[in-house]
């Protein structure tokens, strides 16, 4: 396993831990974890990697060892804290950017509205949510408004090995092995057994709702050459439980796309297949115009 470092930087107001791999002089590689996840999710895929790379990936806000939110989260202020970043990381030149999930989403929209910033763009298992309809604002607020009232947090599990066991009933993939350094990675200890790290705030409905439109919009003002990954097996999640169905006309926003699938993956494809997701991104990242 090649060993990581960590870095804590300060970005758009906030305290954001940073886990860096490889070589300083190297060209620069840009990792952005989903949600409920953090930036040890791209271990295994940064192992299967051949060439040398400088490697950074952040916590986002609320996750991993990244400061929490005082309170609800808004995905606007990822944005924010991804051009920081990449302002402190790369002042001059543009960066090759990786999402995964809402990472994805992230940087396919910041890639939109900063096409300046980015030279190379992959996208994994993140091409947006379902579309919405005004006629879901009134329940949404009311959901929200209950939620914020209310104390939010996790039930401890008993142990890493249960936490590892959860992992693997949602990606059968997954080695016990792995998934017991995944589990250290994503809960911390407490009396009695670990937690989740992440900010249990995060499972709030987001009172803002999604609007396809409007992605698209920054989708097709990306001038760097895109890259979507896609894993064989189809994600079951109710948020995205319509995507397919408009996925052509999502697919027609970007100018210059290129697309894989690598089989045998689900959702979690840098957990169940690195060495698959490792070979499509650097034959994307040194292939040549």
């Amino acid at each position: 396993m090649m060993l990581s470092t960590s870095q804590y930087l300060t970005l758009n107001q906030r305290r954001y831990h940073l886990r860096r791999w490889g070589d300083n002089n190297a060209p620069l590689l840009v990792l952005l974890h989903g949600w409920m996840d953090s930036s040890a999710t791209f271990q295994f895929m940064v192992d299967a990697l051949q060439e040398k790379w400088r490697i950074v990936a952040p916590d986002w806000r609320g996750f991993g060892d990244s400061q929490w939110n005082d309170g609800s989260y808004y995905f606007p202020d990822y944005l924010a804290d991804l051009d920081d970043l990449l302002r402190q990381l790369s002042p001059d030149q543009p960066v090759n950017l990786l999402g995964h999930s809402m990472g994805s989403m992230i940087a396919g929209i910041y890639a939109g509205v900063c096409p300046q910033r980015v030279a190379k763009l992959v996208l994994a298992e993140g091409f947006g949510l379902n579309p919405t309809r005004p006629a879901e604002a009134p329940g949404r607020y009311s959901r929200w408004l209950r939620e914020i009232s209310q104390a939010m947090g996790f039930e401890p599990l008993e142990s890493l090995q249960q936490a590892a066991s959860r992992l693997i009933a949602r990606n059968s993939s997954l080695t016990p092995e792995r998934a017991l350094w995944l589990a250290a990675e994503l809960t911390r200890p407490v009396d009695g057994g670990v937690v989740y790290r992440a900010d249990p705030r995060h499972k709030m409905v987001n009172p803002v709702l999604y609007r396809l439109e409007e992605a698209m919009a920054c989708w097709r003002r990306i001038t760097a050459p895109a890259l979507w990954l896609l894993g064989e097996q189809p994600f079951g999640h109710s948020v995205v439980s319509d995507v397919m169905a408009t996925l052509d006309q999502r697919r027609a926003c970007f100018a210059r796309l290129s697309e894989a699938t690598i089989a045998g993956a689900g959702h979690m494809l840098q957990w169940d297949e690195p060495e698959q997701m490792a070979a499509e991104v650097e034959r994307f990242l040194l292939w040549q115009d």
